[in-house]
């Protein structure tokens, strides 16, 4: 996925089982932001910037949507933990994460795997991709402030 390109309509189904769909949003921006895992350090640190941002990021026009190859129970505790006004997507085929490009190889200790590469996509009221927050430049506690730094400017 690159800047220029369109979200696929379907984008799967939230925590609670609904579908979500790009025409659900239409004429609306997304925060789209695919993270590793929930409840971890680093993911909870991003889900967290979101929701404590997530008023301004709506003034300014974005509904937020998260995903990860997390179940939907995963999902629904992660949000009920940490309080999270947005929808997370349960992925656990990799479906998205494909299509957008967040899915690839990672490497830990030396080994090398398939996983989630953490990546914020900006998208515009037409479902097209205008920024993407690579995975080198989220930095998770103030990831939120990220996005409206660029939207602001």
């Amino acid at each position: 996925m690159n800047v220029g390109d369109k979200l696929p309509e379907v984008l799967g189904l939230d925590q609670n089982g609904q579908e979500i769909t790009l025409s659900s949003f239409a004429g609306k921006k997304l925060v789209l932001y695919a993270y590793p895992k929930d409840n971890t350090s680093g993911c909870t640190a991003e889900a967290c910037s979101l929701r404590d941002h997530y008023d301004e990021l709506q003034q300014a026009g974005y509904v937020v949507i998260g995903v990860s190859k997390d179940s939907a129970a995963s999902h629904q505790k992660f949000i009920d933990k940490q309080q999270l006004p947005f929808p997370l997507i349960a992925d656990t085929e990799t479906t998205l994460l494909q299509q957008v490009g967040a899915w690839g190889e990672k490497s830990m200790y030396g080994k090398k795997f398939m996983g989630i590469l953490r990546t914020t996509y900006l998208v515009n009221g037409q479902g097209v991709v205008e920024k993407i927050f690579t995975p080198k430049e989220i930095k998770t506690k103030i990831h939120a402030e990220q996005i409206l730094d660029y939207i602001n400017k």
